[in-house]
């Protein structure tokens, strides 16, 4: 039976740990000035190496060899614990073995001393899955343990794991492991295992592990069984889903030129090829963030692990888009990988995140257009003597001023955005949550709320729709707790109409009558707005 190449290639000394070399160095040194702690951590992602170095770790230390050649794997020691079948090493699963019971019985059998070995060594895995009564029946094993003993200590979470435990330990934080490095050990592990591997089809496979060599190892042992000893890119693309980077390249050219045509296209012919529009998106945010890190910094050496024809074609891309336009990009189509998931139609979530970063600011100018107005209000009452003209955000809506915002309210919503999107995903539907993406700044004051939507003016029609926005609304006020009416607007500032308007009472230009009696009846003095325009556009009475 044929043994799985990351447990074959399971790292067996120090100087075989990639990407960690922080931690391997200290631990050696600590092996050669007999300075090795009673309890370590290991933490960091999963795959980068905890459990082997810890399993190193507990050879060196029970190695019959020289100081230098320690662990040697040679010995009937090292031996023994790279086969599993050392007794004083103890490796236990927090995850399955998490009760008070299961630490207490390890602290029973903590003071017998070692069998074959000078030390008795415990590696616990998922530590901080362990319960907070088996944590405090660890924590006097770990302040004062045995002279035989040494506890490892292993976790993905650390911040779960109660201060008091971490304060006893020395912390090892395992890092992410470049794409390079990955790819390097992994033409390595080819020519070992005399098989024939693309170098490009081993950089996306070291970038879709997304830092953990064991993910990478595991799906080079797949490409294996598919490949039939050889690997190519084209190979590691059916298996993903992926697409070549050239037709990544060719999206950000239909974006960078605002061409949602070709972009829409290119996006139907890979839905009929069966890819994986998740994973496409994830190319495509990798892209842009390069394009990012070109426009922001100019330096080409910051992206070596892609190829160098690969980065003037990115290059040329970045002198094409705005720096702004790249960031909402890129915050657009990291939106959409999570609603591609959940989507009723799978590729609608990434054609509306193109449609707003191309189109976005070509649809500003159609709000004049009938097809995206209200129907024509008719008005109850002439109009009074008014004031200057307010702001007003696009032709047709209603004149807008800064009425008394309820700032708590405001930004506790704004605070808890996506929650609110979360619960119009489920009342709504996902294209409703989509076009709330977009919204830019809320406001909200007694009961009446708004959203801007900045230059999003498809965004904002779709919200606005008769048999859409009733629906948002009642979601609104189920949130907040209390009966709202929305409106929506573009700008990048939510701004409340200055007159409240409700089925029952049609909305009326002119100063606020009941005002107007205060102040000609009664003497009041209108007092100023502490969130209003700035003091060189004080309102005036005629």
């Amino acid at each position: 039976m044929s043994t799985a190449l990351y447990r074959k290639w399971r790292s067996q000394t120090f100087d075989e740990v990639v990407g960690q070399e922080h931690v391997t160095r200290t631990l050696q040194n600590a092996l050669r000035d007999d300075r090795v702690a009673h309890a370590y951590l290991f933490s960091g992602p999963r795959g980068t190496g905890k459990t082997s170095t810890a399993r190193i770790l507990a050879k060196a230390l029970n190695c019959g060899a020289p100081e230098g050649e320690r662990p040697c794997n040679r010995c009937a020691t090292c031996r023994a614990i790279a086969e599993g079948r050392m007794i004083d090493l103890v490796e236990i699963d927090a995850a399955s073995n998490n009760s008070v019971d299961d630490v207490r019985e390890l602290r029973d059998k903590v003071g017998f001393r070692p069998s074959e070995g000078r030390f008795k060594i415990y590696i616990i895995d998922e530590v901080h899955m362990l319960s907070g009564s088996a944590f405090n029946a660890l924590l006097k094993t770990l302040e004062e343990p045995p002279p035989h003993a040494r506890f490892i200590l292993a976790t993905t979470e650390p911040h779960k794991i109660p201060a008091t435990v971490l304060s006893r330990c020395q912390r090892f934080d395992f890092r992410r492991i470049p794409a390079p490095e990955i790819a390097q050990h992994l033409q390595h592990i080819a020519d070992e295992e005399a098989f024939q591997a693309e170098t490009e089809a081993l950089l996306m496979i070291a970038r879709s592990a997304q830092g953990c060599m064991r993910d990478a190892v595991s799906l080079l042992d797949q490409m294996l069984s598919f490949g039939h000893d050889q690997v190519s890119l084209a190979q590691v693309q059916q298996v993903l889903g992926a697409v070549n980077t050239q037709t990544v390249l060719d999206f950000l050219d239909a974006v960078a030129a605002r061409n949602a045509r070709q972009g829409l296209a290119l996006i139907h012919r890979l839905m009929a090829g069966g890819v994986s529009l998740p994973e496409f998106c994830q190319q495509v945010v990798e892209q842009l963030r390069a394009i990012m890190v070109l426009q922001m910094t100019n330096d080409p050496a910051l992206l070596d692990d892609l190829p160098a024809e690969t980065v003037q074609q990115l290059a040329a891309q970045a002198r094409q888009l705005e720096p702004t336009t790249t960031i909402h990009a890129i915050k657009r189509f990291s939106a959409a990988i999570t609603e591609l998931k959940g989507s009723f139609q799978p590729q609608l979530p990434l054609e509306m995140a193109l449609i707003e970063v191309t189109q976005g600011e070509i649809f500003a100018p159609m709000v004049a257009n009938s097809q995206f107005q209200p129907a024509a209000r008719s008005q109850t009452r002439p109009a009074a003597s008014a004031p200057p003209p307010l702001p007003v955000a696009a032709a047709g809506e209603a004149p807008r001023s800064d009425a008394a915002v309820d700032a708590e309210t405001t930004r506790r919503l704004w605070s808890r955005w996506k929650e609110f999107l979360a619960q119009v995903r489920t009342q709504n539907g996902q294209q409703v949550n989509a076009a709330l993406q977009a919204v830019r700044d809320v406001a909200v004051a007694d009961q009446r709320a708004a959203f801007a939507f900045g230059n999003n003016e498809f965004s904002r029609s779709l919200v606005a729709k008769l048999d859409v926005l009733p629906g948002v609304s009642t979601t609104l006020s189920k949130f907040l707790g209390r009966e709202l009416s929305l409106e929506c607007q573009l700008g990048d500032r939510a701004l409340l109409s200055g007159v409240v308007t409700t089925a029952q009472t049609p909305p009326t230009d002119g100063p606020d009558p009941l005002v107007e009696y205060a102040v000609s009846d009664l003497g009041a003095q209108v007092a100023p707005n502490p969130v209003a325009s700035p003091p060189t556009e004080k309102r005036t009475r005629s």
